[in-house]
């Protein structure tokens, strides 16, 4: 299927889904994530905050959990039409910003490109780690500027029973996938 496709239909998916199931789902990603990769204190991760209003992950699970074991949290923020990424503590301030979404206030780039864990957010991802988002390309981007060491793993509600047909070779791709019942490997470009 095309993207503009599974962009609709999985966006419509997640409409049905009730506030519990979205819990309980967020937290066994969580749980799934925690058991295959054992973060470390430390360790710097990099992850969204969830857009409320498209039932994306809950993604408190992690920060409670990263901050409680001494890990580094950052978290993107739009700035002149870039990602970039700022470090939050316990204590940052955080504000709405113009589409709804919860920002930090400060727009200081942390400059840190080795990332651990890079968890992003997503609507679909086949089983080559291609991923449908919201189709505004941040995420492809910031990926280029990372190091290729950095883990880029996506979460997702869905298991990927279908193949993204217009993949663009700008389109960078994951390298793991975590949903509620799996993890997946995309390295070799197959399932591990």
């Amino acid at each position: 299927m095309k993207k503009s496709e599974l962009r609709k239909k999985y966006l419509e998916k997640r409409k049905f889904f009730s506030d519990e199931e979205i819990f309980q789902k967020s937290e066994n990603i969580f749980k799934n994530f925690i058991e295959y990769f054992k973060p470390l204190p430390q360790q710097k991760a990099h992850i969204f905050i969830p857009i409320n209003k498209f039932r994306e992950i809950n993604t408190r699970f992690f920060t409670s959990y990263f901050f409680s074991r001494n890990i580094r949290v950052f978290v993107p923020k739009i700035v002149d039409t870039m990602l970039i990424s700022v470090e939050i503590f316990e204590d940052t301030a955080f504000l709405l910003n113009q589409w709804g979404i919860l920002e930090p206030v400060s727009n200081d780039d942390s400059g840190i490109t080795d990332f651990d864990y890079v968890i992003t957010p997503l609507l679909y991802a086949d089983k080559n780690g291609n991923r449908v988002g919201y189709g505004k390309g941040f995420y492809d981007d910031f990926f280029r500027n990372i190091s290729s060491e950095s883990k880029k793993i996506g979460v997702n509600y869905f298991n990927p029973d279908e193949n993204i047909d217009d993949v663009r070779k700008e389109d960078i791709s994951l390298d793991y996938l975590v949903t509620p019942t799996d993890v997946l490997s995309f390295f070799n470009k197959g399932l591990e």
